[in-house]
């Protein structure tokens, strides 16, 4: 069951991907705005086959959840370690200059992966507020980062290694690796291979 926290155009772009990658039998919303929750279930509920309702707020939302994607402007984290289930994988992808959306209990129990080291690292305000304000506080070192997604899509580095493992991946955005993946689109376009989806 995934989390979703979040209602703007990134949680719906999330809800969509999880979707079409796992079997969701049911889908939380939760929001900073209950109406904006609301209506993104809503909208949700119309593409999927499954149950999708908000919820009150982001510790519900992620009761029980095996995924979580946080997609917030958020201050104060919106994950934090006594809400999560074993197992769970969380994406990160939002930001905010003056806050972060993961706690640190998450960030020091969790498996980290990045995209970038360099990008999630890189000083303020370029990288990961919630790898660099615990790396200052010295709470964690650089060397927390388990992996590049490049090093688990190569194999050189191993993904989850127990079943209760928490998971977690969070982004900053790098437009190298954006357009590496548009020039793998029109290549395969080109050549009539793999398939096509809309997650949109």
């Amino acid at each position: 069951m995934p989390a979703v926290l979040g209602t703007g155009v990134q949680a719906r772009s999330h809800a969509r991907a999880i979707c079409r990658v796992r079997p969701i039998r049911e889908i939380r919303v939760a929001g900073r705005d209950a109406v904006k929750a609301t209506a993104l279930a809503e909208e949700l509920s119309a593409r999927f086959e499954g149950e999708v309702r908000a919820v009150s707020g982001y510790a519900e939302a992620l009761d029980g959840a095996d995924i979580a994607a946080a997609t917030t402007h958020a201050v104060e984290p919106v994950v934090r370690r006594s809400w999560l289930t074993p197992g769970v994988h969380i994406t990160s992808v939002g930001y905010n200059p003056a806050g972060r959306e993961v706690d640190d209990a998450t960030i020091a129990e969790a498996l980290v992966c990045v995209e970038s080291r360099r990008a999630a690292l890189a000083p303020f305000p370029a990288g990961s507020n919630d790898l660099l304000v615990p790396i200052r506080d010295g709470l964690i070192t650089a060397d927390h980062v388990h992996a590049e997604l490049g090093e688990l899509l190569a194999g050189s580095r191993p993904g989850r290694t127990a079943p209760d493992q928490i998971t977690l991946y969070t982004s900053v955005g790098v437009a190298a690796q954006d357009a590496a993946a548009t020039l793998v689109v029109a290549a395969a376009r080109e050549r009539s291979v793999g398939e096509e989806i809309t997650l949109g």
